[in-house]
């Protein structure tokens, strides 16, 4: 039983980690091959490293390799602070995590090419377009329970301390920051752009984030220790009471957890590994108020 649940645990961690590469190399992809042809900027502290990028190459003139962007760079280290704030609230697992999803997503935006002719030149097919990938692939790296940095490191480390806020809400904020700075800056129509692709981005990454899917379960069995079970594995809390089925009248037990969406399957596999002829109702969109631990 331990050398399966060894097992079990050796796979999730490389599930996670495929995820948090993939969804690296998309959101490089989305970001470098159709937002920044176009030079519209990003949200958060990448819109911040661009910016930051354009300075550099517009008014001190540092040459560049034509088909490189040092925005990447220059956001990683930006997310050096960041990186311990991640630390004291969310632990060394986040930690480590979000170095090794920050310094994969830099690389990437630095290895893949920049076109030099956008590859879509209607802007907001491709705000559309590049949003939805990129924030799929920023999702991906979330559901990998890792981070690419800055926003996504301060809205998982929002939802621990409990405040009422997601990641993509997280991005939106930010974003109003940085689009404002581009107001005085850039061409109105640049921000616009840029603020329609920035939500398009967001949107996508709550719906990939799963975790942001309270999701309430009730259990219906005839046999004992799937509570047990259930807190021991998750270390979610359970409450249990005793039933009766009205046409057998046969004893049964009731159980109810809230969790995140993300941790459905891992609830049916501890349930269905205890008692295969359990019946189980899931319920997501719950809203909760009250001790309920935000996690990844």
């Amino acid at each position: 039983m331990l050398l399966k649940h060894l097992d079990r645990k050796k796979k999730e961690e490389v599930y996670q980690t495929v995820s948090i590469v993939a969804g690296c190399l998309i959101y490089a992809v989305g970001l470098n091959m159709l937002i920044t042809p176009l030079a519209l900027y990003n949200g958060g502290f990448m819109g911040i490293a661009q910016l930051i990028r354009t300075f550099l190459v517009s008014a001190v003139h540092i040459k560049i390799p034509q088909g490189m962007d040092i925005a990447g760079a220059i956001y990683y280290i930006m997310n050096v602070p960041l990186f311990y704030m991640g630390w004291r609230i969310m632990g060394k697992e986040f930690f480590l995590r979000s170095l090794f999803g920050t310094s994969v997503i830099s690389i990437f935006l630095l290895v893949v090419p920049v076109p030099g002719t956008p590859i879509i030149e209607d802007y907001l097919t491709a705000c559309i377009i590049g949003g939805i990938i990129a924030g799929f692939g920023s999702g991906l790296i979330l559901r990998g329970r890792g981070s690419a940095g800055g926003p996504d490191i301060i809205g998982v480390c929002c939802l621990k301390k409990r405040i009422n806020l997601s990641v993509g809400q997280v991005n939106i904020l930010l974003n109003l920051v940085v689009y404002g700075i581009c107001l005085f800056m850039f061409n109105i129509e640049i921000v616009v752009y840029s603020l329609i692709y920035a939500t398009v981005f967001s949107l996508t990454v709550d719906k990939v984030h799963i975790q942001n899917i309270n999701t309430s379960v009730m259990i219906f069995t005839k046999k004992l220790g799937i509570s047990k079970a259930i807190m021991e594995q998750t270390g979610r809390g359970v409450t249990t009471w005793d039933g009766e089925g009205a046409y057998t009248h046969m004893r049964a037990y009731i159980l109810f957890v809230m969790i995140s969406k993300y941790e459905v399957n891992q609830i049916k596999q501890i349930v269905h590994s205890i008692d295969p002829n359990a019946f189980m109702i899931l319920t997501e969109g719950s809203t909760v108020i009250g001790n309920f631990e935000k996690r990844l």
